[in-house]
């Protein structure tokens, strides 16, 4: 980490408590990490779930973000621990390639007027196949780039907020421009942080598991298999001291007192990742104070803790129960 995106609030010695998450053992960093799979046409997300779930041998995985069993593309599948990061990313922006079909004709300067007509905040109804309810919604187009015009056919890439159907942003931009239209096909290229490039098949999991369970062989296993730290990359976080550590893993909020390090970007209100000196996920929580103003803190919570990864009893006990 750059020293100057941090305030140091208190320095202090790593203890031989812990473990680096690359220094873990391999079932436990199956146990807390995930992996990225290219999701094929034609399973459900849940059938993708259900799948990495059996090739691993681990009692529970889940998805941050369906898919349809027609859509391909990025499918983020968490690990045991890692699952209690699924809520908090969720949420995180989306990016798609799609084709959309027109169902007339319509020239090129009227679809690229209403591509820009529907980028921002819209409202939106979500279709009647969806899991959620049907009630109108705003969401947010970041942006959408027309790749390719070929007749009626209109390849585009788009960036949204979370909760946006782009089957029915076709069908709506479609009623604008007068003719109808529909999805043709759709890959999510972009999920949070985690694009294409951090993909792997199926087929590519059960070979690097078959390589460590048959061979011994842990590099390609390793590889696939992220630690769970690693998605919660693009977070605020917040340091802190070997003694504050086990108290959080038994529910306590963070206080000034346990911290070390803060990241500039922490703001109140916004979720925040605490780890440990080695680099270990402790906890995902709300920060109640900015970061500039914990440098002159003495006492008070400064992290409404939301969710707990780190294990009990892995750091020692020194704070006391009431």
């Amino acid at each position: 980490m750059k020293l100057g995106d941090y305030y140091v609030i208190e320095e202090f010695e790593p203890s031989e408590y812990g473990c680096p998450p690359n220094k873990r053992s391999v079932e436990d960093h199956i146990k807390k990490g995930f992996v990225c799979i290219d999701k094929p046409m034609g399973p459900s997300s849940h059938e993708v779930v259900v799948w990495v779930r059996n090739i691993l041998g681990v009692k529970k995985t889940g998805h941050a973000g369906t898919l349809d069993p027609r859509v391909t593309g990025v499918l983020p599948i968490f690990i045991e621990t890692a699952t209690k990061l699924v809520k908090f990313l969720q949420e995180s922006g989306k990016e798609y390639v799609c084709l959309m079909r027109l169902h007339g004709d319509v020239k090129e300067v009227e679809i690229r007027r209403v591509f820009r007509l529907f980028t921002g905040k819209i409202f939106q109804k979500p279709p009647l196949k969806s899991a959620v309810k049907k009630q109108l919604r705003i969401r947010e187009i970041y942006s959408m780039q027309i790749l390719e015009i070929d007749g009626r056919d209109v390849l585009f890439r788009v960036s949204t907020e979370s909760g946006t159907y782009i089957r029915k942003l076709c069908k709506d931009m479609g009623e604008v421009l007068g003719v109808g239209a529909h999805m043709q096909e759709l890959r999510r290229t972009k999920t949070g942080s985690f694009t294409e490039m951090d993909c792997y098949t199926l087929q590519d999991l059960l070979d690097a598991f078959v390589f460590w369970k048959e061979e011994g062989e842990e590099r390609y296993i390793r590889e696939i298999v992220k630690p769970m730290e690693l998605a919660v990359a693009g977070i605020p976080k917040i340091v802190v001291k070997d003694t504050a550590v086990d108290a959080i893993s038994h529910g306590a909020n963070l206080s000034i007192k346990g911290v070390s390090i803060v990241e500039k970007k922490v703001r109140e209100g916004e979720i925040v990742a605490v780890f440990t000196a080695k680099g270990e996920l402790v906890a995902i929580g709300k920060a109640l104070v900015n970061a500039e103003d914990m440098l002159g803190l003495k006492r008070g919570i400064v992290v409404d803790v939301e969710r707990v990864l780190m294990d009990r009893g892995v750091y020692p006990r020194v704070w006391k129960s009431k």
